[in-house]
């Protein structure tokens, strides 16, 4: 068992109370802002989906999943802070998650009808993508919850016509078909022009009275061909279950809806699960409390801590074994269960170490640590256990010294490894994430099945004010090359303009509302969302071979 440093008086020293007292402030405005995104459109747009008498997206996600149970949201700060011009897009527009259904997991999308009556923003799209993307490699079977307009017009050259936007949904529909991963779509509203594939390439289709499925609703059909037809005429509930056949199941309200998924869900057979979640043993509770954890890590990240303290807060029984101890210190390693299934673990120590005369700056990868790291990986690999990635990296160490170790050979050696790497990746942002350490530690572009933030996370190339200092010199030289020489007080007003707009981007609701991460969570939550992540890859049973391809030693 990992031997904690913290004893009980700890807890009431300054900097842990400080701690403590920064995350209550931070926590109690992050869940304000989660508030108000799960309003969707707002109060008077529940008000009109309940006059048409309609459930609202998360009103039916939650009469679907099992009693009792969670529903895991996934994105749900997409969208935060864009399209203003518009209105906004709280959440995207959709809802998306892992619910149990029948006893089993499932990813739910559902359109959000309240705000702009489901119409699919780019970030929508993306969104719905991502979902697809995280069920289709983890092979998770999907609800479609369907209630849209289609493509918001007014952006639709930002929706349309790429390969990431709204094409891509009806692809990775038949792709994930194709694989054999349950597909179940209920039209509970509208579903319209190319939206109205979706539903129809799944396994089983419901619709609701009062829905309408067409390629061009009955305006667009007058306008292009003349013809005058009601909606129920055109694409009604009762006109495709009886007349086109286009529909599997007909019911007259949400409710019935709801109900018809439900027992659909329940007669699939059970899944075949991944070989290293067979060797999953009775989880074992950690033998630290997670309230630690507020106390341990400054929301700020202007404090050091030891990464071992916040494994020891996560793992089963606090158990860590750790690899290579002794070398490489500034990045940790090593074999744990959580919620009872092997891991392995990467993470970034930020404590100063101090060996041998020598001194390493915390949150900064090293060459040995590169190495160990990259080693590490491989030996994951050959075991076919899932790798989890705590990121807290201000970067690779620059300088005179760590080039000539040969920082650049040893680092690309790691992000060979993690590129190569073929188990299930999680990775979880405790605080900074920047530049090239993103990289090396599973960031969005090395495809991680789940990419988590705390509250503290920072999301940059580099930190606020070396980001500042340095736009500040290319400023000032594009000045004086026009001939204006700014005094101290100009300079530190461009300094702090500068600075501020940088820092508005590195807080981690913009990474979320870009889908750069899969959910802000927050820290008592760690275990919990890590399990049920680990639970849900569980389900790809589908063993690949690791191959490494070319790099320097």
């Amino acid at each position: 068992m990992i031997e904690t440093r913290l004893k009980p008086e700890d807890r009431e020293t300054p900097v842990f109370k400080q701690n403590k007292d920064d995350w209550v402030a931070l926590i109690s405005e992050f869940r304000h802002a989660l508030e108000t995104v799960r309003k969707g459109g707002g109060e008077k747009a529940i008000a009109r989906q309940h006059k048409k008498g309609r459930l609202t997206a998360r009103e039916r996600i939650a009469r679907l999943i099992d009693p009792g149970t969670r529903f895991e949201e996934l994105m749900t700060f997409a969208g935060w802070g864009m399209y203003q011009e518009w209105g906004g897009a709280p959440s995207g527009g959709t809802i998306t998650g892992i619910g149990r259904i029948a006893g089993r997991d499932w990813m739910i999308i559902a359109n959000d009808a309240t705000v702009k009556a489901g119409a699919f923003f780019p970030i929508t799209a993306k969104k719905v993508i991502r979902a697809q993307t995280i069920a289709l490699e983890n092979r998770i079977p999907t609800v479609y919850l369907v209630d849209s307009a289609g493509v918001f017009l007014p952006l639709q050259d930002e929706v349309f016509p790429d390969q990431d936007d709204f094409g891509r949904v009806f692809y990775l529909n038949a792709r994930m078909s194709a694989l054999g991963i349950p597909q179940i779509a209920a039209i509970m509203g509208n579903c319209v022009a190319g939206g109205a594939y979706l539903p129809v390439m799944t396994d089983a289709l419901i619709m609701t009275e009062g829905s309408g499925l067409y390629l061009a609703g009955p305006a667009l059909v007058k306008a292009a061909i003349g013809q005058e037809v009601t909606s129920d005429e055109l694409g009604g509930a009762r006109m495709h279950h009886e007349v086109s056949g286009t529909v599997d199941f007909y019911e007259p309200n949400d409710e019935a809806a709801i109900e018809r998924i439900r027992k659909l869900a329940a007669l699939y057979a059970a899944p075949k699960l991944a070989r290293w979640a067979l060797e999953r043993k009775d989880p074992v509770p950690p033998a630290y409390e997670a309230e630690d954890l507020y106390g341990l890590v400054s929301p700020d990240g202007s404090r050091p801590y030891d990464l071992r303290e916040v494994i020891a807060r996560i793992v089963d029984g606090s158990e860590f074994l750790e690899y290579k101890a002794g070398y490489g210190e500034t990045l940790v390693t090593g074999f744990a269960r959580i919620g009872g299934y092997p891991v392995g673990i990467v993470g970034n120590q930020r404590l100063i170490i101090k060996k041998k005369g020598k001194i390493e700056v915390g949150g900064v990868i090293y060459a040995e640590a590169a190495d160990k790291a990259a080693r590490f990986i491989l030996d994951v690999n050959q075991m076919g256990i899932p790798l989890l990635f705590l990121q807290d990296v201000s970067g690779f160490m620059v300088g005179k010294e760590s080039e000539q170790s040969g920082i650049i050979r040893r680092g690309a050696k790691l992000v060979n490894a993690v590129s190569n790497s073929v188990v299930p990746k999680i990775t979880l942002i405790l605080g900074g994430s920047f530049g090239a350490g993103n990289y090396a530690l599973a960031g969005k572009a090395y495809a991680p099945r789940f990419i988590f933030a705390w509250p503290s996370a920072k999301y940059a190339v580099m930190g606020g004010a070396q980001a500042a200092k340095t736009l500040l010199e290319i400023q000032v030289a594009q000045l004086k090359r026009e001939g204006k020489e700014p005094s101290d007080a100009e300079l530190q007003e461009l300094y702090e303009k500068i600075k501020g707009r940088y820092e508005e981007q590195l807080d981690p609701r913009y990474a979320a509302a870009r889908l750069w991460i899969d959910e802000i969570i927050f820290p008592h939550e760690t275990r919990t969302r890590l399990i049920r992540a680990l639970e849900a890859c569980a389900l790809d049973a589908e063993p690949a071979e690791m191959r490494v391809g070319v790099f320097q030693v």
